[in-house]
Formats: structure tokens, sequence, C-alpha cells
């Protein structure tokens, strides 16, 4: 049980009784949990106001609103799943459906979206997929049916899939798609700008004197690996360099592919002096590779990642990467289709997310 600091609880024989600051008594039996009559009756409001307080109505003015809270915080009050999903008709179930191969950004876009999940009592189902599957959009419509979802939120690349998002709005699946680019209205979106943070590794590597610099690609499936190529080669190309094929590899967005493109770009004659790899995890691999090569970081060799994961700070050296707020975006992802599905006409604005470089020791100017 919760109340305000200068509340007062007093439990006798099974019996609590809370005496609040404005000199109001709540009193309820501990033995039996609290029902949203309870909340009613103590708050001096109706069931139905109750209930659009926990269904997050914009009906209810501010001081009813915190009253009704309070009175919910005082008396530990929970509202029923499957009551609240019949009264509303909703189930208060939201999917996260990806097929992406970084198990680390599937998890910190999860935590976000249960945190704006435990703000609002919705729940999280996770559904991966295979976006290559000819079934992809009958799969996802069982899914959404089978547990009957108020909304989903679509990671890339299967939140590129247009025809999946017409699906979902053929079935009146509310949905967010985290994308690169704009591919949707402003209310169906969460655009991060992956261009503007892979150009601020280039202008990094071009100011610190690199003039060989490697470049491992994101697999040529994912919109984002062409954003990160298309910022990269711009940032370049204000510095009068550029990107020579021989100093490109495409990976996985997997340490293993990272490992192995490091090494290809490692044995040119002369040597790239640095790496920019498109994911943290394919830094990751290219410091394997330089170790294996005893090719010193950063001293021999600078090495830039991007997503700032929790990998990046814990290499050593600490890894220069772009920050891309992946749990910041799934916490906002959450939250707007939220919104969308508790005030369907809400006006909703643009979101646009921009990435910065996060300069740590992988980075050094090259030896003369």
């Amino acid at each position: 049980m919760s109340g305000a600091a200068q509340d007062k609880t007093i439990v006798t024989g099974g019996i609590a009784t809370v005496e609040t600051a404005d000199g109001k008594q709540y009193v309820w039996d501990l033995k039996r949990r609290p029902t949203i009559n309870d909340v009613a009756r103590l708050a001096e409001v109706s069931k139905k106001t109750v209930s659009r307080v926990i269904n997050q109505s914009p009906l209810v003015n501010d001081e009813t609103r915190q009253k009704i809270a309070k009175v919910i915080a005082d008396i530990g009050y929970e509202p029923d799943p499957q009551a609240r999903g019949l009264a509303s008709q909703r189930s208060f179930l939201l999917g996260l459906i990806y097929d992406n191969p970084n198990a680390q950004y599937i998890v910190n876009i999860q935590s976000g979206v249960l945190e704006a999940c435990r703000k609002s009592g919705f729940e999280l189902v996770v559904h991966p997929c295979d976006r290559d599957s000819p079934h992809l959009l009958k799969e996802v419509r069982q899914f959404v049916e089978r547990q009957k979802l108020d909304g989903v939120v679509l990671l890339p690349p299967v939140s590129e899939n247009d025809a999946l998002a017409a699906m979902l709005t053929e079935v009146g699946c509310r949905f967010i798609r985290l994308a690169c680019v704009p591919l949707d209205i402003a209310a169906n979106l969460i655009v991060y700008e992956d261009h503007k943070g892979a150009a601020e590794v280039a202008d990094h590597l071009a100011e610190l004197g690199h003039r060989r610099i490697g470049f491992i690609a994101g697999p040529s499936q994912y919109r984002s690996a062409h954003e990160r190529h298309r910022g990269f080669a711009n940032g370049l190309a204000r510095h009068g360099l550029s990107l020579s094929p021989e100093m490109m590899a495409e990976g996985a967005y997997t340490f293993e592919s990272g490992d192995v493109c490091a090494e290809k770009l490692l044995r040119q004659v002369p040597r790239p002096t640095a790496i920019f790899a498109c994911n943290d995890e394919m830094a990751a691999g290219a410091y394997k590779a330089a170790y294996r090569m005893r090719i010193a970081i950063p001293e021999e060799l600078s090495v830039v990642g991007y997503d700032d994961s929790p990998l990046a700070s814990r290499l050593s050296p600490s890894l220069t990467t772009v920050r891309s707020p992946i749990r910041d975006m799934g916490r906002m992802a959450g939250e707007r289709l939220i919104q969308r599905i508790s005030q369907p006409d809400a006006r909703m604005r643009e979101v646009v997310i921009q990435p910065h470089l996060a300069l740590r020791d992988s980075t050094a100017k090259p030896k003369s």
C-alpha cells in the first residue's frame, strides 16, 4: 500500500484505515482484493469515471483524475485485465513483430516498449518472423487475430513492407513503424535519420586525417544499410574523399560478418587506417580481426560503429560509435501506439530522431 507521506495508515485485525491530510478516511478489508466499486466509493465519483481514468480517456478533468489516481495508489487497486478488456472491447495486448539478426537491438527495443506498457496496463507479445516468407502476410494476420491485438510495433526491415502495413490497416490493427526514412503518415512512424549519423562518422575520420577508409556495410536488403552508406559517402565527399570498391565489404549486421569483412579489408595493400562498421556488432568483429592480425586499435587502426549498444562501452578500447537511442525509440513507439489506440482521433506530430556521434577511445589520427 502506498500514499502520500503525510497520510497515516492504521491496520487493525486485517482492516486498514488511511487517514489523509484532507480529513478523509479509506477503510477496507485487507483480505479482500480492492474493486473498481471501492475506488468509485472512496473517490466519490461514478464507476464510469474511474473506468475512464483507467483507460486514459481525455474526458476527465485533471483534478478528478489525480483524486482517483491517489485512491487507486492508496488501496492498491489493480484493474482486472479480462474485465477491463470486456468493458472497453480491447485486449490490452500489443505485438512486437521483427526479423532482425541483431539480438541486442531487439532486446533494447523490447525494453522500451515494455516501459510504455507498464505505464498504461498493456502487455506485450513478441513475434519473430521471416520477412522473405511467401506466407508472411498470412502468418502476421493470424498472429494479430489469434491474440486479438490492439496494435503492433513493426521493426525494420519488416516495417518497410508496405503490403504488411496495408493488411494491418485492413484488419483494423493499429501499428507504428520504426524506419530510417518516411514510409507512411506521421501518426504511424518513428523516423530515425541514419544518413546523418553516418555523415558525422565521415566528418570525424576525415578531420582526424584518415584518407584510406574501409567501410563494412549492412545487408543490402535493409534500407538502413543504404541510408548509412549514402550518408557516409556524402560526408566523405564534403572532404574531397570517396569510397573505393576495394575498401568496401557487405556484412550481415552480425559479429561474425564483421570479423570476416574486416579481415578482407585489412589484407589490402596498403591497408585502411580506419574502418567504419555499420553497427556495433560488426565493429566488435573488426576488433577481433585486428587482434588476430596484431593491428593495434587505435594506434594503427581507428574503428567506428553504429547504434551505441551496451557493447560499445565494454570493448577495449571503448568504441566510438553513433548514438542511436534504441530503447527510447521503443518506448516512444509504445507510447505512440497506446495513444493511437486510446485516442484514435488525436492529431500526432512527426517524430524524427537525430543520431549523434559518441566519441570514445577507438579513433585517433593515423600514423604519418
